[in-house]
């Protein structure tokens, strides 16, 4: 398999001839008994299956959370390559929620794992954590350009414990969310359609006008639905740097399962109304 055209040309493509949503893959227990399944491997691979099989010939991207696979060990990470595979062979692209950090060659082992053309886990895109220092994240900054892939950067997370370390301020007057933000724009400076390396930034924040979100790059924005923004939130939120904004919406889709012709509906549904409240049209 050769390297990939560069991961921000594949998804602006993919978002704007899909629409832009992202559908997370959530199997945690709860989901799993509303959907009528076992909390076992059984369950989670009918469960991954059923989502798959449903939306990934039709939105842009489907994003695993690599935790709810790996609690069933080396049988659950199995269904997890599969989804990943399937996925990807239908069109979606993938985006391995692990949030991985760390420094040197752990961090270099981790890219190797999700980054690299030729990895069982090989994803189009992963998100990391980037408070070990965003040097730390050099080595897969540099395995994902080498592959095709992409990342997205914890910035602005909508967590409440977040703005312990998002909003400190450093000597300058730069706080560490804004900083995070900053780097990402220089790796993606002079990237067309727009670059690979994209920050997370919850939906759920607000007027976030005093941050510099025209980046280059994707936002990926979690928030939408069942956490409490909505696709009309979108423009407030992220202002100009909208039209790059991934919103992800994983239990208000996930919960019309395990009917496939609903959660397509559901994924549909809420594509057309974030495009409208990113296109207006």
């Amino acid at each position: 398999m050769s390297a990939l055209e560069p991961f921000g040309a594949r998804l602006r493509r993919a978002m704007d001839e899909r629409g832009p949503l992202c559908v997370g893959i959530d199997p945690h227990a709860s989901l799993l008994a509303e959907w009528g399944l076992n909390d076992d491997v059984a369950g989670l691979e009918r469960f991954s299956r059923t989502v798959v099989e449903a939306v990934a010939d039709r939105v842009a991207v489907l994003k695993p959370q690599s935790a709810f696979f790996e609690r069933f060990g080396s049988r659950g990470v199995a269904v997890l390559e599969k989804s990943v595979a399937e996925a990807r062979a239908a069109g979606a692209l993938v985006v391995m929620d692990a949030k991985r950090g760390d420094i040197g060659s752990t961090m270099a082992a981790y890219a190797e794992s999700f980054l690299h053309k030729d990895a069982p886990l090989f994803s189009d895109a992963l998100t990391v954590s980037p408070y070990l220092g965003y040097g730390s994240l050099s080595p897969a900054v540099a395995m994902a350009r080498e592959n095709g892939a992409g990342l997205f950067v914890l910035a602005l997370t909508s967590n409440p414990e977040g703005g312990e370390v998002q909003h400190a301020v450093r000597s300058g007057g730069r706080n560490v969310g804004a900083t995070m933000l900053a780097h990402l724009a220089a790796e993606n400076t002079g990237e067309e359609p727009m670059g690979s390396f994209g920050a997370v930034v919850g939906a759920t924040l607000g007027d976030l006008s005093t941050y510099e979100l025209d980046i280059n790059g994707p936002l990926l924005a979690p928030g939408i639905g069942a956490q409490g923004a909505t696709p009309a939130d979108l423009p407030g939120v992220f202002g100009a740097a909208v039209r790059n904004v991934v919103p992800n919406v994983s239990r208000g889709v996930l919960r019309h399962g395990p009917d496939a012709v609903a959660l397509r509906d559901a994924a549909e549904r809420f594509a057309e109304e974030i495009r409208h409240a990113v296109t207006g049209s």
